[in-house]
């Protein structure tokens, strides 16, 4: 890991982030985008998106995204 990395996150990391900012018109078009813009499956997807809101970095860089992705998240856990 080179000392920059620790701080900044990856272009894929800012890729989820920024993919969680926008808008879907429809069922099937968020997965679609994953698949065509990241080159991921939506499983791995969303597995690299939970460890994501746990990375301070990711907080840094984008705090509103990732502190409303924190509150929906710990809604879900606590009506499951």
């Amino acid at each position: 890991m080179e000392p920059d990395d620790r701080h900044e996150l990856g272009p894929r990391e800012q890729g989820i982030l920024a993919l969680e900012r926008r808008g879907f018109p429809g069922p099937g078009a968020k997965e679609r985008a994953i698949r065509e813009e990241l080159g991921l499956a939506p499983v791995r997807y969303y597995q690299l998106l939970n460890a994501l809101l746990d990375d301070e970095r990711a907080l840094s860089h984008d705090p509103v995204t990732v502190n409303r992705l924190r509150r929906l998240r710990e809604t879900h856990r606590t009506q499951h």
